[in-house]
């Protein structure tokens, strides 16, 4: 009689990964199990020593984890480039799969185990390859690094406002913000040389504008005679709450320098952006669209990076999070759905200034079908920021079609 070769085994192999270390437990079908959970430091040394177990299976091994931000990161390169097929899982999807008892606890131990289970349930999905060359990934570490620092930026200007309004009252947001293309910024300026209300009431209208005119000249901006009357009349109506001292001088330009510091990390980080993004061949046509320039283009290529590594234009709409899932039970089918915001906050927010561009430039963008899109929801009656996002999602339509078709043609 012949002899049938035998059938190898899946073996199934779960990592809970927490910051430095990973738990890890390996299973076979029916809950056997051939590794109790054990934890692994990610060093050099402890990897080989999982190598060295993992190699002991003659089987079809399969490795499954979260998704946690960068702990996962040295454990899943590192097992790839021994050559194991290593799965990622987003954490929402494992929490509800891990939740479907009436205890739910919860230790690293069990963590592991309910994930190499995964692993043995999903075994058919296939896995899907993450990887990203090396410009998008530099591309995707700087637009994050971008988002942190306008948040910084944001918790200074408030902080800026917050002392204006006792200084300066009434002139916050009269002189222009940060400006992305040459990295200035008018209003920082002023207010650190003109700190107080006192500071420029103590000339007449006619000698502040000519030192504003000095001061325009010496900072490079385009001197304003209705500007700097509106300045000195607002100055001269005010009452500030602090007095001009070197106390209230301190602070104002403490905040300010602070300011001027992240502002000039957000011009380099978005100047590197766009040095980058030049190199990847979807540049051009992601900047001739409606609403997207130079400040904007990189940061969305760094966001959705390769957009055929979503199957579909659906896929990235859900990746944005401004999908709404349908709901239908019975004979009731829900109409009056939300956005379900489960996607990427970044992507949510470029939507919005994208969609604020193409507002603010209709004119510009007449014959763009986003646009016109646009107009047609707002023809309707619909509000602003409902056919603002539903245009977005057209416009992230349009993303997904180009860009895919200008890859490919690349290839």
């Amino acid at each position: 009689m012949k002899k049938h070769k035998e059938e190898k085994v899946l073996i199934s192999v779960g990592v809970d990964v927490s910051k430095e270390k990973s738990t890890i437990c390996v299973l076979k079908p029916f809950g056997e199990v051939l590794m109790p959970p054990r934890d692994f430091q990610h060093t050099k040394s402890d990897m080989k020593g999982l190598l060295s177990i993992l190699k002991g299976y003659d089987d079809d091994i399969r490795i499954t984890m979260e998704a946690t931000g960068n702990y996962h990161l040295p454990i899943a390169l590192f097992l790839r480039e021994s050559g194991y097929s290593v799965g990622i899982v987003n954490p929402l999807e494992m929490k509800r799969y891990r939740c479907q008892g009436i205890r739910n606890p919860k230790t690293d131990s069990i963590d592991a185990m309910m994930i190499a289970q995964f692993g043995i349930d999903f075994w058919n999905r296939p896995i899907k390859d993450y990887s990203v060359d090396a410009i998008r990934a530099d591309l995707k570490l700087l637009g994050a690094q971008y988002a942190s620092f306008m948040k910084t930026r944001q918790d200074r200007c408030l902080a800026l406002g917050n002392i204006m309004d006792r200084t300066l009252p009434g002139m916050y947001g009269i002189l222009d913000d940060f400006n992305k293309y040459t990295g200035k910024d008018k209003q920082s300026d002023f207010v650190y040389d003109f700190y107080h209300a006192d500071k420029i009431s103590k000339y007449s209208e006619g000698k502040f504008c000519e030192k504003y005119e000095e001061w325009s000249k010496k900072k490079g901006y385009i001197f304003k005679d209705k500007e700097a009357r509106q300045l000195y009349s607002i100055a001269k109506d005010s009452i500030p709450t602090l007095k001009m001292s070197d106390n209230t001088k301190l602070i104002v330009r403490e905040i300010i320098s602070v300011l001027r510091e992240v502002d000039d990390s957000l011009y380099g980080i978005l100047n590197q952006m766009n040095e980058l993004a030049k190199k990847l061949p979807e540049y051009e046509t992601v900047l001739s669209m409606a609403g997207v320039g130079k400040s904007i283009g990189p940061r969305l290529m760094a966001e959705i990076g390769d957009p055929r590594r979503f199957h579909s234009a659906k896929a990235l709409i859900a990746y944005a999070g401004i999908d709404a899932p349908p709901y239908q039970s019975g004979k009731f089918i829900g109409t009056e759905r939300h956005m379900s915001k489960r996607g990427s906050r970044i992507m949510r927010k470029l939507g919005y200034e994208i969609m604020d561009s193409v507002n603010k430039h209709q004119k510009t963008y007449a014959e763009d079908p986003v646009c016109i899109y646009f107009l047609k929801k707002r023809s309707e009656g619909k509000h602003y920021r409902v056919a603002m996002f539903a245009a977005y999602n057209k416009f992230l339509r349009v993303y997904h079609s180009r860009v895919a078709y200008v890859l490919n043609n690349a290839e």
